[in-house]
């Protein structure tokens, strides 16, 4: 054992997890299945607060119902099972993790990945994390990269000082359903003027039949500090639907920069209604980088929030929908300081039958001079069966600001692929050209084995509905 796993490895790491993974799958929400799972964390009583206050705001709350969002009417709430944690114990090398576990991560390349290029890895399997590991450099750093769970305990003034004050358990029926029964999840704290100059990843894998995952990411950046931060999501496919309600927090400091890049690849059977926020200090930078495909239906509109005077927010993203999918995806800017800016560029694909939507809102608050935003939407269609809309809305209350917005959408030309076809390509080889060219500006700014993965993904999904 090194001195890095000497230093993490925690006790009550192994009673917790003894203890979680006795708890069984039983569908439905109670105060009851809330209070268990805190009190089988061992946590806090401010924690516990959290949750009821939640709960109580989650049952007050109904369903969304908004202009052209997807349907929702295949989620059956009371069939989820809202905990469901594996027989395992938290491991800080792959050889202690459960053989079932490990081959499932083996195969999703976490492990080599981050023998080659990443600084620190979470795995998540349904409601626990069953892996941590960060490098001995970083860590010597000062930056804390942790299990949720586990920085509860370890870290509660942080923790505590920053968990639900980005998103407000209140915000929306999905998040306070979240806080109810959150689980797992990564806590990252990277002090003032640290460049974590390697990447950091989570991958959360939800595992059993008709469950939730609610993980909860929070991610505390101080002043002049820099990190990049990546997760991946995936799911085998059931025939009963399964829920994902994640959470993540982002405090991006003073002239720090963040950098979160997310590849969600979950199965057709999963609702992905996900919620991200960034709260951005003066001079800082949040960049959003992410793919969606896979789901039945995703609802997920990252959020920036520019406090700070001259804050930054780049929001990069792809949305692919085939037979049967509705990717209801977008992005949120606040601009609430002088000088801010925000740059939106938002691409979708739909084939088979399957529906995108860009939905967003932009918002310069009075006051915020000399703000400039721009939003683009860029849609590709395959075929008549498939669609796509564009739902911006755009509030402007300072006159001494720059707002740009354009959409556009597109077909698969025949004259696109006769000519490519002239050259020598077969008619799939043209496809995965336009493809691939329509998304470059997306997948360039991925990690180079998500930008492989999110390709090869999208080519399968093309070649299915192309026959």
């Amino acid at each position: 054992m090194n001195a890095l796993d000497s230093i993490q490895r925690r006790d009550h790491l192994d009673s917790a997890s003894a203890v979680a993974a006795r708890i069984h799958a039983v569908p439905g929400l109670t105060e009851e299945v809330v209070r268990r799972i805190s009190n089988e964390k061992e946590e806090p009583e401010w924690m516990l607060a959290i949750r009821l206050e939640a709960l109580k705001a989650y049952r007050q709350r109904s369903l969304p119902n908004w202009p052209r969002q997807p349907d929702l009417s295949g989620l059956n709430l009371d069939a989820i099972s809202y905990y469901v944690a594996p027989d395992a114990r938290q491991s800080h090398t792959w050889d202690d993790v459960p053989e079932e576990i490990k081959d499932t991560f083996e195969k999703l390349g976490i492990p080599e990945a981050e023998r080659t290029s990443l600084g620190g890895v979470g795995a998540q399997f349904d409601s626990e994390v069953v892996y941590h590991r960060l490098k001995e450099e970083i860590a010597a750093q000062g930056v804390i990269f942790e299990d949720l769970d586990v920085a509860v305990k370890e870290y509660p003034e942080i923790v505590r000082k920053h968990f639900s004050k980005c998103i407000s358990p209140n915000d929306h029926t999905f998040i306070s359903l979240h806080y109810a029964v959150w689980s797992g999840g990564t806590f990252i704290y990277v002090p003032r003027g640290v460049s974590v100059e390697i990447p950091l990843q989570a991958y959360f894998r939800m595992n059993t039949r008709a469950m939730g995952q609610f993980e909860h990411t929070l991610i505390v950046v101080e002043e002049g500090a820099k990190l990049h931060y990546i997760e991946g999501c995936s799911a085998p496919r059931y025939e009963a639907s399964s829920l994902h309600a994640g959470g993540v927090e982002i405090f991006v400091g003073k002239g720090a920069n963040v950098r979160y890049s997310s590849v969600e690849n979950w199965s057709k059977n999963t609702y992905n209604l996900n919620t991200k926020r960034a709260i951005v200090e003066e001079e800082g930078t949040i960049e959003w980088v992410g793919g969606n495909l896979g789901s039945r239906a995703t609802m997920l509109y990252p959020c920036s929030i520019l406090k700070g005077r001259n804050a930054r927010a780049n929001h990069l993203s792809i949305a692919f929908a085939g037979e049967g999918q509705d990717q209801d995806t977008g992005a949120k800017v606040y601009h609430l300081a002088p000088g801010t800016t925000s740059m939106v560029q938002a691409k979708s694909i739909s084939v088979g039958g399957g529906r995108t939507n860009y939905r967003g809102h932009l918002f310069i608050k009075k006051g915020a001079k000399g703000a400039k935003a721009s939003v683009e939407c860029d849609a590709l269609l395959f075929d008549a069966a498939s669609s796509t809309d564009t739902m911006p809305a755009i509030e402007v209350k300072e006159r001494d600001a720059e707002v740009a917005h354009e959409a556009r959408v597109g077909r698969i030309s025949d004259e696109n692929i006769f000519y490519l076809r002239s050259r020598g390509f077969t008619e799939k080889e043209a496809v995965e050209m336009i493809v691939n060219g329509f998304m470059e500006r997306i997948t360039k700014e991925l990690p180079l084995e998500y930008a492989v993965e999110l390709n090869k993904l999208i080519a399968l999904e093309i070649e299915g509905s192309l026959g």
